[in-house]
């Protein structure tokens, strides 16, 4: 990881808030977001003593699509994360922690890329598609069960998921259906959804899989 992007990536913070939108005088957002969302970012461990609470971050909290776009060119893309890092977008006043009351009956839909190399040329696109389809609301219809998306830097694989509320099958299938089609996912690739509770388990088996 270069020194550049270290830098970029360890100044992901709340005490930054500064964005090209905000130093505008006369800004004013068009296009307000039914939803306030909250970027997130878990930085890569530097030392054992450094628990999750310490590596995952706020990093800022936005309720427009032109804030969105602000934020989105400010911050490293995908494919320049270091390992171990993760971004994570959710609803304001909704942790990506599994304890959080709000995941705490949910689970995740989830797709991993096993090939780094190859994927590391469109992950970009792929992960700005998602992030378009949570805070535009394309995901889901009138089912409510979407809480925010996970992306995932890992050495092997980049995993990008969906976190939901509940484990109903039947609000959940058409949440799948489309993160297949958002990830442009061949008909034999394959997305699982596995409850929180699982994946405490290493031998639990996905609950649905499309």
């Amino acid at each position: 990881m270069s020194e550049e992007l270290a830098t970029q990536t360890e100044a992901l913070s709340l005490e930054n808030k500064e964005t090209i939108l905000t130093t505008k005088e006369d800004f004013t957002a068009k296009h307000p977001l039914n939803n306030k969302w909250t970027l997130w970012y878990t930085k890569p461990q530097v030392n054992k003593s450094e628990n999750w609470h310490d590596l995952l971050k706020p990093v800022i909290t936005f309720s427009s699509v032109e804030e969105f776009w602000g934020i989105y060119n400010s911050i490293p893309p995908a494919n320049q994360l270091p390992m171990k890092s993760d971004y994570h977008l959710f609803k304001e006043g909704i942790k990506p922690e599994w304890e959080d009351e709000q995941n705490a009956k949910g689970g995740k839909w989830q797709y991993s890329f096993g090939n780094r190399r190859e994927i590391n040329a469109t992950i970009n696109d792929l992960w700005l598609r998602g992030l378009l389809s949570i805070i535009g609301e394309t995901i889901e219809d009138d089912e409510d069960e979407v809480n925010g998306i996970v992306l995932n830097i890992r050495k092997q694989v980049i995993k990008i998921g969906i976190w939901t509320k509940d484990c109903d099958e039947t609000k959940l299938k058409t949440v799948g259906e489309r993160l297949k089609k958002v990830l442009k996912l061949a008909e034999e690739q394959r997305v699982e959804f596995t409850s929180h509770d699982a994946s405490n388990d290493k031998n639990a088996k996905p609950q649905i899989v499309l």
